[in-house]
């Protein structure tokens, strides 16, 4: 039988202090090397050379390297309805001057700055910035150059916002004028009502248990929903979570707009068909509350409401699976409320036309590859 002899309990009390020692010493030792890890993989991705797996976050946003190709994976939009509106007035106002700005890199520039966050007084750094830049006091290179993950929130930001703002034509007094600015709308027709909060994340439970990775605006059933951008029709039909639904993707591919539970037994513009282009400020439907059933044009949605979603793609293995990017367009829908398409009733039809033509050059760009279009 094991006796404990005079002094075993002081000595076995040290050797356990010296083993936690060394356990946190060891804890100390890997964390630096993790970081040492983690600077190296963004060195390299900066570079454009191969990389192992890695994640790199800055103040909850994360960039995956990946060894198999260098892309972002992630990305959280949080730019205020406010922050947008005035990096873009600034852009609008700027489109002749010598010195133009450009309201993305604005925003980028806060965005670098705090990590992705937009507090209150991110519209004065976006005004002070611009002011700076506009007298000749900096340029935006400069103004970036040590901030580290400035070129990440830049491209992010450009697949979120890149195909809203730019020259188009409308249609007044029988002649084409043009006009460079805002050419994205709303996805509600103007003059149809709506409600909306900022509901993205939130738990759904149909199927399986998941998040709201949407924007959900909620109004009348046969509400004309507008395309936001111009781009082909990739998807349209049925789909037992979104029931009748249309997925629009823009022309440089890295925006897949999702607007679902779509009018029962009528949701579509009349002649839309997968393939087709459609040119922004277009009706494509009609809201309603179909989904939640395997079975097609079921309205199993309580409420009446237009699910609209915008997916960032930065490589086509990320359109479907576990690594898809969906953002938070709840700031966004506000700020695109400034340009709401106007429609008009098609005679004693169930059909709406938007009342004021407008000409995309990026319509017109895509349709030089035969590409059939919407009238």
């Amino acid at each position: 039988m094991y006796r404990r002899r005079k002094g075993d309990g002081e000595k076995g009390n040290g050797r356990w202090i010296i083993r936690i020692e060394l356990i946190v010493l060891l804890a100390f030792v890997c964390a630096a090397m993790n970081r040492e890890l983690r600077g190296r993989v963004v060195e390299q991705e900066k570079q454009g050379g191969e990389t192992g797996t890695g994640w790199v976050s800055e103040n909850g946003e994360a960039i995956e390297v990946s060894a198999t190709g260098n892309y972002i994976k992630w990305v959280e939009f949080h730019a205020t309805c406010e922050a947008l509106a005035a990096a873009y007035d600034l852009d609008v106002a700027s489109c002749q001057d010598e010195i133009r700005l450009n309201w993305i890199e604005l925003l980028a520039y806060v965005g670098a700055k705090h990590g992705g966050k937009f507090e209150k007084g991110s519209v004065r750094e976006i005004e002070a910035a611009a002011t700076k830049l506009q007298a000749g006091e900096t340029t935006m290179e400069k103004l970036t150059k040590d901030m580290e993950y400035y070129d990440y929130y830049l491209e992010a930001y450009q697949a979120v916002l890149s195909g809203m703002v730019g020259e188009f034509s409308l249609m007044e007094e029988g002649k084409w004028h043009r006009y460079y600015g805002l050419k994205a709308f709303s996805p509600i027709a103007k003059g149809f009502d709506y409600s909306h909060y900022d509901d993205f994340g939130s738990s759904r439970s149909y199927g399986y248990s998941r998040p709201h990775l949407g924007h959900d605006m909620m109004g009348q059933i046969g509400s004309p929903i507008i395309a936001i951008e111009s781009g082909v029709v990739e998807a349209l039909g049925w789909n037992q979570y979104g029931g009748w639904r249309i997925g629009i993707r823009s022309f440089d591919g890295k925006r897949y707009y999702y607007y679902a539970h779509l009018r029962q037994n009528y949701p579509y513009a009349e002649g839309l068909a997968q393939g087709d282009v459609v040119t922004a400020g277009d009706v494509i439907g009609y809201m309603g509350h179909t989904g939640y059933s395997t079975k097609e044009n079921v309205n199993n949605i309580e409420t009446v409401h237009l699910h609209w979603g915008l997916q960032l793609i930065f490589d086509e293995s990320q359109k479907e699976g576990n690594n898809e990017i969906w953002i938070d367009c709840y700031e966004l829908t506000k700020f695109l409320y400034r340009n709401r398409s106007e429609a008009a009733k098609v005679g004693d039809t169930r059909e709406w036309r938007r009342v004021q033509e407008m000409q995309d050059p990026e319509v017109e760009k895509h349709c030089k590859n035969n590409t059939p279009m919407i009238q």
